[in-house]
């Protein structure tokens, strides 16, 4: 699967910052290129496959919609 990342440099710390426009709210950076990419991807990968959330006992789950 193939998925589109935009990179760019942090002006603050030098690090690249890099996002995935398809998934909001995914995002990474890494101190070189290669390492952004390599960790946009595990973000990716979490992004798509959450582990399961255990709730504790009387918690209610709701959905809610912004306008």
């Amino acid at each position: 699967m193939k998925w589109r990342v935009i990179l760019g440099p942090d002006p603050e710390t030098g690090d690249w910052a890099v996002w995935c426009p398809e998934l909001p709210g995914c995002t990474s950076a890494g101190e070189t290129e290669g390492e952004a990419l390599e960790n946009i991807k595990e973000a990716i990968q979490l992004y798509l496959h959450p582990e399961s959330i255990e709730l504790v006992p009387g918690a209610i789950t709701r959905e809610i919609v912004l306008s």
